[in-house]
């Protein structure tokens, strides 16, 4: 679905994305793993256009998409969300779910004083598809509240909802599981594999829930310092002495409740 070859990208003299080459399959979900500073949301952040690299080339499904600005691969189907959601805070869940599909007639002046009928209609179809993704994500309760009001958990149920209402087929996810309590982090970890399995989304998540990482991602990716250092299935990562390494100067990854299979912090 989208690889990376050879991309690079410094501020100044700081190499934050150096050399990096991986892919994201199409129909998986794979994982991007590394200690805080190690370049893995500026890499988010070059795949999805918000910054242009220095060298390298990124494409998607075959098309070459380096440096093409977030609109543009907004309408190609890449998708990226935020550690911190960016929900319109005073608008309710519904109305964010709305905003979401591009070129509605309602946003035209004139259709929008002239062609009412028509307007009417595709909110009717947008509603529907609404209701269809408050349903799928069990976030229905919650749809006249103000996305401003929600918890953590919520917030990011409504970040994979406002997907759900564009044509992705690719999605960078920025630490889905950052601020959420035990209980929603299941259903949003239960919403990201039914999307994958019955929908077909490829996914690529950054996430420092090495569980979350497990239970979701094959393969996984790690980067520190700007590079990448190793690749493979989670369990050749917990194994591998240059993660350990980076991670904790060689201890072992165990998880944030004391046991094996996570991040220690």
């Amino acid at each position: 679905m989208i690889k990376i070859d050879q991309v690079s990208k410094a501020f100044g003299g700081i190499h934050a994305v150096e050399n990096v080459s991986f892919e994201i399959a199409a129909g998986r979900i794979t994982g991007l793993i590394g200690p805080n500073g190690a370049g893995k949301s500026t890499l988010f952040n070059l795949v999805a256009g918000l910054i242009r690299p220095d060298r390298g080339r990124i494409t998607l499904q075959g098309e070459d998409i380096t440096g093409r600005r977030p609109h543009e691969l907004f309408h190609r189907g890449l998708v990226r969300t935020f550690q911190i959601p960016h929900e319109f805070s005073r608008m309710t869940v519904r109305e964010n779910l709305m905003v979401v599909p591009a070129g509605q007639a309602g946003e035209n002046l004139i259709q929008a004083w002239f062609r009412w009928g028509r307007v009417r209609r595709e909110d009717r179809r947008i509603l529907e598809k609404v209701d269809e993704v408050l349903d799928f994500l069990e976030i229905g309760h919650v749809a006249d509240e103000l996305a401003g009001n929600l918890s953590g958990g919520q917030k990011k149920l409504l970040d994979l909802g406002r997907t759900m209402m564009t044509p992705a087929r690719a999605v960078l996810l920025d630490e889905p599981g950052a601020g959420v309590n035990r209980t929603l982090l299941g259903k949003v970890s239960g919403a990201i594999q039914r999307l994958n399995g019955e929908r077909g989304y490829t996914f690529c998540l950054i996430e420092h829930d090495m569980d979350l990482i497990s239970e979701l991602c094959d393969p996984v990716h790690v980067m520190a310092n700007g590079a990448l250092i190793a690749s493979g299935p989670m369990h050749d990562i917990r194994q591998n002495d240059h993660v350990r390494e980076a991670y904790l100067g060689g201890g072992r990854l165990v998880d944030h409740r004391g046991g094996r299979g996570g991040e220690r912090r």
